[in-house]
């Protein structure tokens, strides 16, 4: 099993991301944002950080970076897709992800250990979840609050394509506690807390991240 982790100027999780990979038994492939090719990979990450410095608007310039329009192409034919953080805002601005990442309700970054409870456990990242499964992994953004209109929201809710939500207090504004989506066909995902940060207890609040990355494994065993 051969992820792809992509890395843009100014990306800083890759080489987390990488280790997550590995550590949940798949084999870790480096990208670069000028990339002609995948390298026959099954999945690919998008990692969080600030890619092109995040000028314009976060995720806006790494749209058009070469490798995602392959990426774009190869989502829409079913590989799976996860982009963490800086790699959801990417998604959304691709257009393979709906809605937008927007400047936390209180204008502050955010860092922090943040309880989320997984929602939907259905796509080829959630699989080692139960639904409804609580877990304890960081968030850090200074853009994180997930807005969309009315109907999208209505969409993602009925559809079931809210994978995750935060628990307790809305940490940065999103709507309806959205800590991550799904597309409508269930293999691209985005996360805005970080998963890659909580593989093994001595250096995350938990190892209950790992298992976005065993999921992605079993998901294409079977």
């Amino acid at each position: 099993m051969r992820v792809g982790v992509i890395t843009f100027p100014g990306t800083l999780d890759d080489r987390d991301a990488a280790r997550a990979v590995v550590a949940g038994g798949s084999e870790a492939v480096s990208l670069w944002h000028a990339d002609a090719d995948l390298k026959n990979v099954d999945a690919v990450i998008l990692p969080g950080g600030f890619s092109y410095g995040d000028y314009l608007r976060c995720g806006a310039i790494s749209r058009f970076a070469p490798v995602m329009q392959l990426v774009i192409e190869a989502a829409g034919k079913g590989m799976p897709v996860l982009g963490i953080c800086n790699g959801f805002q990417v998604l959304c601005e691709s257009h393979l992800l709906p809605g937008a990442l927007t400047r936390n309700s209180d204008l502050h970054f955010l860092c922090r250990d943040q309880e989320i409870e997984i929602v939907n456990n259905s796509t080829p990242w959630t699989s080692s979840y139960k639904a409804g499964e609580k877990i304890v992994i960081p968030l850090k953004n200074g853009e994180g609050s997930f807005q969309c209109d009315d109907k999208t929201l209505a969409e993602l809710e009925g559809e079931g394509r809210v994978i995750a939500r935060y628990v307790g207090q809305n940490p940065n504004g999103s709507r309806n506690l959205i800590a991550g989506i799904t597309n409508a066909r269930g293999n691209v995902v985005g996360l805005m807390p970080h998963p890659e940060h909580a593989i093994d207890e001595l250096t995350g609040p938990s190892a209950l991240g790992l298992g976005f990355f065993t999921s992605i494994l079993n998901a294409m065993v079977k």
